[in-house]
């Protein structure tokens, strides 16, 4: 358990103040900005094209992508992006092709309508294409790119703390975790606002030209990546080669096909082989267990929580103020509290506590939800729910940010991150048919979703004087 102690407050929230904290800030904004895209302004780009709540839920099945990232992050590890890597670096590299895919999605997103279809015109044949379904596929294309962005946005993160800088890196959890729900939520904040304004100016197509402006902000992130130091690239790099030759030294014949063979294997299999060793095999498939369950029940209430704002009568302006203005400032304190009570605490003490934390808050959806509409109460929801989701994200980043070698950062990382969100992506895609079958009844939904994160809990509990991580 990772443990602080004979420290002050101040002297524990001085870690904060490490110039490195401000390049991880940048990088969980860069990280959780595509969310704004693909989650809240397509849900309600859909929603005011008139689709209904299950072909929402069902739309959201794009983010599965996330729970599979970690099937290519072997190959972001060790693969170059010609002429870019030798210039800005492996990992700033891949990060910038990411954001250009972005970009383009976007424009297209600009010049197109959900509930409309065009005629594709190839010789003599005509061929109707539903608008919909592109509009589906570009945000496909977003969420790989966003998935495919995310396995080097955290090596880099990881990489920017020491291996053995255990009170650093649950800091850097932490800031990481501002950064991304800075990215969501500003975001966020300026896409509703946007969208809000120029649909009060008349123009039909406001949900397009805002895409086009959230676009410009994609473009001043990556100038303020480019000031982002990375290293040890040559030294993961060497590593890597030492466990290719390994591997290479079980075959006592070399060819063309061996040395592919090789590099496969220690690409792949490598970082798999790594994570079973140091944890054994039982423990290390009970962590992967309680990643895979711990934030369902938040997922499952994040994915109808702008329905739900919608339909029991509030504006996009009151949700941009309370649930990403307001929301945004409650996540920031609160996280950074979070990471003071992980480095004082211990990493696992604070994730169990989060998760009972987490639950409890969301039963205050089912009183906002059998209430008259009431602006005091769905403020104290939205905090009280920000407040528990920044307390269980940095302590869930600041686990697993610990449990990876250094030599197959991206990874590991990535294949806890996205199992993780393999939980909350398959299984939270039902949520919209879930409100259906419950005819509506969001009180009982909500509380369907604090049940959810008892398992893990549960889990955790069995495991807690078995796990190992890096101090």
């Amino acid at each position: 358990m990772l443990e602080i102690k004979n420290q002050s407050l101040s002297e524990t929230f001085s870690v904060y103040l490490d110039n490195r904290m401000s390049k991880i800030l940048l990088l969980g904004a860069i990280s959780g900005f595509p969310w704004v895209l693909i989650g809240s302004s397509l849900t309600l780009w859909l929603q005011e094209n008139g689709l209904e709540r299950t072909t929402i839920g069902w739309a959201g099945l794009i983010f599965v992508v996330y729970s599979f990232n970690w099937l290519w992050a072997p190959l972001i590890d060790r693969l170059k992006i010609p002429y870019f890597t030798k210039k800005i670096g492996h990992r700033k590299s891949w990060i910038v092709l990411m954001q250009l895919l972005i970009l383009i999605s976007l424009f297209i997103w600009s010049v197109i309508n959900p509930t409309e279809n065009f005629i594709l015109k190839v010789f003599d044949f005509e061929l109707t294409i539903s608008q919909f379904s592109l509009v589906i596929a570009v945000g496909l294309l977003i969420a790989i790119t966003s998935a495919t962005q995310d396995i080097t946005v955290d090596a880099l993160r990881i990489e920017q703390i020491g291996k053995n800088e255990g009170k650093s890196m649950a800091a850097g959890a932490a800031i990481a975790v501002v950064g991304w729900w800075s990215g969501y939520k500003l975001g966020g904040v300026v896409a509703l606002f946007s969208a809000e304004y120029l649909e009060s100016l008349g123009f039909k197509n406001y949900w397009q030209l805002t895409f086009l402006i959230l676009g410009g902000i994609i473009i001043f992130m990556n100038i303020g990546l480019m000031f982002i130091n990375e290293s040890d690239y040559f030294k993961r790099e060497n590593s890597q080669k030492i466990n290719d030759q390994l591997i290479s030294n079980k075959f006592k014949n070399h060819n063309v096909l061996i040395d592919f063979f090789t590099w496969i294997s220690g690409t792949i299999i490598g970082p798999i082989i790594s994570f079973f060793k140091k944890n054994g095999f039982s423990i290390a498939i009970g962590i992967l267990g309680f990643v895979f369950l711990f934030k369902i029940g938040e997922a499952f209430l994040g994915r109808m929580s702008i329905v739900f704002y919608k339909e029991i009568g509030f504006s996009k302006t009151d949700i941009a103020i309370y649930s990403k203005t307001l929301g945004w400032i409650t996540t920031v304190i609160f996280t950074l509290l979070g990471g003071l009570f992980v480095i004082r605490s211990g990493v696992l003490k604070a994730i169990f506590l989060a998760g009972i934390f987490m639950a409890s808050t969301n039963l205050l959806f089912s009183v906002l939800a059998w209430s008259d509409k009431s602006e005091l109460l769905f403020a104290i929801a939205v905090i009280f729910d920000d407040i528990a989701a920044a307390f269980a994200t940095v302590a869930f980043v600041a686990f697993i940010s610990l449990l990876v070698d250094r030599t197959y950062t991206a990874t590991q990382y990535a294949l806890l991150a996205s199992l993780g969100t393999a939980g909350r992506t398959t299984l939270a895609s039902s949520s919209g048919a879930m409100v259906d079958w419950l005819n509506g009844n969001w009180g009982i939904f909500f509380i369907i979703t604090a049940i959810m994160v008892i398992p893990s809990l549960i889990l955790l509990w069995s495991l807690r004087k078995k796990i190992k991580l890096s101090e």
